[in-house]
């Protein structure tokens, strides 16, 4: 079997997304860890865990659309289009969806034994990042639509979707660090 067909296969995809569970089984199990090793300090692990969530969430949203831009221009049913399902799908299901999901656990923890829910800013930040939640949820949807061989949005639509997380995440930093009101 090629190494292109390797990819693509649906055994793969099941080995990746088993993957993906085992990942999130020991994550789990390194926050119950911590938590009964180091109770004095571990907030700053939550912490320090959420910001590693964050990143990852936010390549992800950073990286779908540019896949998009190129899947849009690849015809339906080729090999290239097939090729980029496949990334999609692991992208979203690997990378950006259990990320997403550890970004809000951690944050909800954060917000709720570090902030008491408190500060302006504090509800600022979690409206936003409701929005990019939406976009997530968008992006999942595009996902959907592309594997499908659905109709497509242009390139030039993808390109100023990638600008939506970015916009997003600078807001969300902002109000994170200044913390303004």
């Amino acid at each position: 079997m090629a190494e292109a067909e390797k990819q693509v296969s649906t055994s793969a995809g099941r080995r990746a997304g088993l993957r993906a569970y085992m990942a999130l089984g020991v994550f789990i199990a390194i926050i119950i860890g911590l938590y009964l090793g180091q109770p004095d300090s571990f907030s700053r692990w939550m912490t320090a865990l959420h910001v590693v969530a964050v990143i990852s969430w936010m390549a992800g949203l950073l990286y779908m659309p540019r896949l998009f831009i190129y899947h849009s221009d690849a015809a339906p049913g080729s090999e290239q289009s097939e090729t980029f399902k496949v990334m999609e799908q692991r992208l979203l299901k690997v990378i950006m969806n259990p990320a997403m999901m550890i970004t809000w656990g951690l944050g909800l923890y954060l917000a709720w034994d570090v902030f008491r829910f408190q500060g302006g800013w504090l509800h600022a930040k979690i409206a936003l990042v409701v929005l990019l939640t939406v976009v997530h949820v968008l992006f999942s949807r595009a996902v959907r639509g592309f594997a499908a061989d659905g109709p497509r949005k242009s390139p030039r639509y993808w390109r100023m979707m990638n600008e939506a997380p970015t916009l997003l995440m600078i807001a969300i930093v902002i109000l994170v660090i200044v913390k303004p009101f």
